[in-house]
């Protein structure tokens, strides 16, 4: 019966938004007519009850979301747009109307339940999103042809709902901001809510009277919150009210499906009329011989990303790259840095001569500055003594005894002004002894930066291994080439087990075998996966034979790695040296050419001298760490501003928190932290997300947890997920020993996919210190990209 078969007949409809009939000779179309006619049936279903009542809005979220199923499945499965109304945007605009009003029952059922206000917004945001889906449908060019004139009246009633529950949204959201203390961030929302509001308002002239009264309550329930917020925060609490555009958005939470039509259901068809050439019996065992093909599967694959977790977290903790770890020849090239300050001075031979020349100027320069000085100094000195006997000659009271007499405004301006110089000039003393200090170190650098390649390659440090440690490199290498080796066979396998599961098919076997015989069938089948489940098996074994011995090959690599690091990082340290030596170069050549700025242009160069000075000083500020003493557990323990640990996520980027700094190369990075409090938990679980940080050492005792001196803010119990801001803590595993105990916690950002797996380490016996002076540090945690405790 399907088009232009033997026994195809025409089958008429009537289109619903043009009113003319349809005709085609297919099966098909009648089947699809249907499918509408069900989606259709479920909408009227579900708008006809009123919903006052808790099973009301069961009923009519259940029957939209079977229309939706009915217009997906009919989008799904027909792809041929047989007439107007089945085209490809009517069908996506009919899915989200269905889907919103579906969300809708939920947010009534949820406001019903008081649950809360997060969840409410959240709800609430998701309508909005899918009438903004709708809308665009409604926009389309093609869907405004093909529905005439109620296109606008559509659209109009859409926009409509749009702003209303987009208003309900930041009304919980200001809700939320109020249970939260956050009183800025309250009245912005309330009065976000209220702007919608107004904008549906507009926009539902013509609408019932019951449309217009919800909207009236509605607004008296915004505008006073909106009004209580705003006189609260003007009155007493005086917070910041924030941007709306600088908050974090609303994200909807879809809480409704397009639930799955069969067609072919034998409830709505009744018996098979083909059951004698394909019995049902055989599709039954079929289904139930593929669940055991995927329970086979789940198995093989938990086994599996088990041991990659370990395999993955192992591997991050070694920081051992397979491509360069006995790469020795990186060692003997110049790196490129250093082959740009040769070329810089191979153009510029007499670069050392000019220096010397130019300290020596320098040299002179200071000399005159210092006598010109001193004869500044001395004139001051004999006009003051002449001033004052002019004063005893004419007669004027002497000044008390022991004080001079008071200079003349003139001669105490340039007294002032020799004062500032000589200062100055005892300041620039000191930079030009660092100066010299500076050049003699690295004049001998310069002469070989300035020569012949050969000779700077010649001097550059190059490890120097012996054969042992060659074999140890090989070993290593030879190690994580069977690390990759086991990943790829171990990936091989799984795909080769999907491929057969998915190839596997017994329906033709089934419908010749016995309903009794089924479960034997299903075992003698299963066997096929024997072989490959029995390589996959003995390729897991394997890992902590392999693994066991990385860490062995680890251990001997330890001296050879330091060895290396510290030959890679020689260079970066002379560099340095040269460039500040550089820099002090230029501020000479300034010094010695002075430009058309004159005497401003020498207290500019004299400025940079000092700055350079006092640039430690400046180091150990800890002007940002003032700013927020509510994210301080004490406030004598704070972080300095240049190695502190910035947020990139947060509300704001402060954190108690300090980069270990001048380590070891071959060290870990260290972050040490204070545990966190109430406050500021998400900031804290915050920075280990974002400083993709793989173990917390906690120190802080079981004595400090129960007496509740420190926040426990890691998951307590298996399978209680906690939250923390925008990371979601789920607790894997934990180990117990007679010192601490070890956790597994896993990260999740938000709503993204990606897990992250961190080592939580407490100890327990950590002893509880007494006295303030030994209290201070007690609730400390430090971090290896980690969390630590107070010493």
């Amino acid at each position: 019966m399907g088009a232009e078969q033997e026994a195809a007949v025409p089958i008429a409809w009537t289109e619903i938004f043009s009113g003319k009939t349809v005709t085609h000779e297919d099966i098909k179309y009648e089947q699809a007519c249907i499918l509408y006619n069900l989606g259709a049936l479920h909408s009227m279903l579900g708008a006809m009850d009123k919903r006052v009542s808790e099973e009301g809005m069961k009923v009519s979220c259940t029957h939209f979301q079977c229309a939706a199923g009915a217009f997906t499945y009919l989008r799904d499965h027909f792809p041929h747009s047989y007439s107007v109304d089945m085209s490809h945007q009517i069908l996506n605009l009919n899915i989200n109307l269905m889907l919103g009003q579906a969300q809708e029952c939920l947010l009534e059922k949820s406001m019903l339940d008081n649950r809360k206000s997060f969840l409410v917004a959240r709800i609430s945001a998701q309508v909005v999103d899918y009438y903004k889906e709708a809308c665009r449908a409604l926009e389309n060019s093609e869907t405004a042809s093909l529905l005439g004139k109620i296109q606008k009246d559509w659209k109009k009633l859409v926009q409509m709902k749009i702003y209303y529950f987009a208003a309900v949204a930041h009304l919980h959201m200001g809700k939320q901001a109020e249970e939260q203390q956050k009183f800025g961030e309250r009245v912005i929302y309330f009065q976000s809510a209220l702007d919608k509001l107004n904008e549906a308002i507009k926009l539902a002239k013509g609408q019932p009277e019951t449309v217009q009264e919800a909207l009236r309550f509605t607004m008296d329930v915004i505008g006073g919150k909106y009004n209580s917020a705003k006189k609260d925060n003007d009155f007493i609490y005086h917070e910041a009210v924030p941007a709306l555009d600088t908050l974090q958005s609303v994200k909807g939470a879809p809480l409704v499906k397009a639930l799955p039509v069969n067609p072919t259901d034998p409830a709505v068809t009744g018996p098979d009329i083909f059951a004698k050439l394909v019995p049902m019996a055989a599709h039954e065992a079929s289904s139930l011989y593929s669940e055991e093909k995927a329970k086979l599967l789940r198995d093989v694959m938990a086994k599996i990303e088990a041991k990659n977790e370990v395999l993955d977290q192992f591997m991050d903790s070694m920081q051992l790259d397979p491509e360069t770890v006995d790469n020795l020849d990186m060692y003997s090239h110049i790196p490129p840095i250093l082959m740009e300050k040769c070329a810089a001075l191979s153009v510029r031979p007499d670069t050392v001569k000019n220096l010397v020349q130019s300290m020596q100027v320098l040299s002179g320069v200071f000399t005159d500055v210092e006598a010109s000085l001193k004869e500044i100094h001395d004139l001051l000195e004999e006009d003051e003594a002449q001033e004052q006997k002019l004063q005893e000659l004419l007669g004027k009271v002497p000044p008390p005894q022991g004080s001079p007499p008071p200079p003349s405004p003139g001669l105490a301006e340039v007294s002032k002004e020799c004062s500032k110089y000589m200062e100055v000039h005892e300041k620039a003393s000191f930079t030009n002894t660092e100066l010299h200090k500076a050049m003699n170190l690295h004049i001998g650098n310069l002469r070989l930066l300035s020569g012949p390649l050969e000779q700077v390659r010649a001097a550059l440090p190059s490890p120097t291994l012996t054969e042992d440690d060659k074999q140890v490199l090989q070993n290593l290498k030879r190690i994580l080439g069977k690390v990759q080796e086991m990943r790829d066979q171990r990936m091989s396998l799984e795909q080769q087990l999907r491929e057969m599961i998915q190839k596997d098919d017994i329906t033709t076997s089934l419908v010749t075998t016995d309903r009794s015989e089924m479960k034997k069938l299903f075992e003698e089948q299963l066997k096929k996966y024997d072989q490959i489940k029995v390589y996959l098996e003995q390729n897991l074994a394997a890992q902590e034979n392999v693994l066991k011995a990385l860490t062995d090959a680890n251990v001997k690599y330890a001296a050879v790695r330091k060895a290396l690091a510290e030959v890679e990082h020689k260079p970066e340290r002379v560099l340095r040296l040269l460039a500040e030596l550089d820099r002090f170069r230029g501020l000479v050549e300034r010094l010695e050419r002075p430009g058309p700025g004159g005497t401003a242009e020498l207290d500019a160069v004299w400025k940079e001298l000092q700055d350079a000075q006092e640039r430690d000083a400046r180091q150990l500020s800890i002007a940002i760490a003032r700013c927020y003493s509510m994210k301080n557990r004490h406030q004598d323990i704070m972080p300095y501003d240049r190695n502190r640990v910035v947020l990139c996520s947060g509300k704001d980027d402060y954190i108690n928190a300090s980069r270990v700094e001048d380590l070891s190369p071959y060290c870990p990075t260290i972050i040490a932290t204070q545990a966190p409090l109430l406050g500021t938990a998400a900031d804290f679980w915050l920075m280990i997300y974002e400083q993709k940080v793989s173990v917390v050492v906690m120190l802080v005792s079981e004595q400090e947890l129960d007496k509740q001196k420190v926040l426990r803010y890691f998951p307590p119990e298996r399978g209680q997920p906690v939250v923390q801001g925008p990371i979601t803590l789920v607790l894997t595993s934990l180990k117990v020993a007679p010192t601490h105990v070890e956790r597994m916690i896993t990260l999740q950002y938000r709503d993204q996919s990606l897990k992250r797996t961190v080592v939580h380490l407490q100890f327990t016996s950590w002893p509880e210190l007494q006295g303030r002076e030994l209290e201070a540090p007690a609730p400390r945690c430090l971090g290896l990209g980690l969390e630590w405790g107070g010493l």
